[in-house]
């Protein structure tokens, strides 16, 4: 099955950098009409006019996904504007860098607020849309959802809580012909790490990695695209990615050491 986006309305949160904003351009140069969402007004509408200059049809949103009166309003207004909805992209999220012991547990609220629960919220206003259409809905989860990275335990959590809401919609929805996938990136370039939280909840500022070597962010969300189109229900993205969800299921007390030396030599623990 490889079903046209074309004519299709298409929300994508968290599309002002990034992947949100990678899938809003492939989705949109193929015919779709998109929604976009932000926090921030001045990035969403520099996203809304790189987009328009595109010939995309677009309608920006400035909302925060952890409210869930900004997504039952989120899923008015494209109503209202498009009078129909076909796929959502949950892809609002944020990440951290801290140690749990030495964590401020408003991190880990903050996290789950706005990588689960505005998955949850965004999901519950769309849903009756999408069964409507026989659509799609897709997560944009991580392979932290599948395997527990140190200095990352409320970003681990919420995408292995984020994971496990979709798979269970994804049986619930089986028989209404409702697509629900989980795209799992590995290391990709993109804002994720300028923002993360660190232990007191300010931003890191900067990647500690060399973004350069990282899978691109358009090249994530022309698979998210094609992954979509064939609606398929797992994607896990760049080798290191599938090798690590192989071995973990295999091997998880190899896999306990050989992650926390590998984050460990790349700086990622704080002392």
């Amino acid at each position: 099955m490889n079903k046209s986006v074309k004519d299709k309305v298409v929300i994508i949160t968290g599309a002002t950098s990034g992947i949100g904003k990678a899938c809003a351009e492939a989705f949109g140069r193929e015919g779709a009409k998109v929604v976009i969402t932000g926090r921030n007004a001045e990035k969403l509408k520099e996203t809304q006019i790189f987009l328009e200059k595109q010939n995309i049809e677009v309608l920006a949103l400035q909302l925060d996904v952890s409210k869930e009166n900004d997504n039952k309003e989120l899923a008015e207004k494209t109503i209202e504007r498009f009078g129909q909805l076909d796929i959502l992209i949950n892809n609002a999220g944020i990440s951290m860098r801290a140690l749990f012991k030495d964590l401020d547990l408003s991190v880990m609220k903050s996290l789950m607020d706005i990588n689960f629960w505005g998955t949850v919220y965004a999901t519950k206003y769309c849903l009756p849309h999408i069964i409507k259409t026989k659509g799609s809905i897709v997560g944009v989860s991580s392979i932290a959802g599948f395997r527990g990275l140190p200095a990352r335990t409320g970003y681990s959590a919420s995408k292995f809580a984020m994971q496990g809401f979709l798979e269970a919609l994804r049986t619930e929805m089986r028989t209404q012909n409702v697509h629900v996938l989980i795209a799992c990136p590995g290391y990709t370039s993109s804002n994720i790490r300028n923002t993360a939280l660190l232990q007191d909840g300010t931003a890191q500022g900067s990647s500690p990695k060399d973004e350069q070597k990282m899978m691109s962010s358009e090249e994530c969300a022309n698979h998210i695209l094609k992954a979509t189109k064939k609606r398929k229900n797992i994607l896990i993205l760049t080798s290191q990615g599938k090798l690590t969800v192989f071995l973990n299921k295999l091997f998880p007390s190899f896999m306990d050491k050989l992650v926390l030396n590998a984050i460990a030599k790349e700086g990622e623990i704080p002392k």
